[in-house]
């Protein structure tokens, strides 16, 4: 699962242009306490896991965890 922490992000877009499947978007309604429009995991469904945004954040915004076994 991957989980982006909104009081960290600065809405740099890094992982929206890193993730494959498009899953990642700015949420712009959102707006943080340091003033920026947070990234969102808008297509939860269709993530792979492949680490690429987390791996992109320069502020260490972005933590990927293993799906649950159902």
């Amino acid at each position: 699962m991957v989980s982006i922490n909104p009081d960290i992000c600065k809405g740099c877009e890094l992982c929206v242009a890193a993730c494959p499947k498009n899953c990642i978007a700015l949420d712009g309604e959102a707006m943080n306490a340091k003033g920026y429009h947070p990234a969102g995991v808008a297509r939860r469904e269709d993530c792979i896991l492949c680490g690429f945004c987390a791996t992109m954040c320069p502020d260490c915004a972005i933590s990927i965890t293993e799906r649950e076994a159902a």
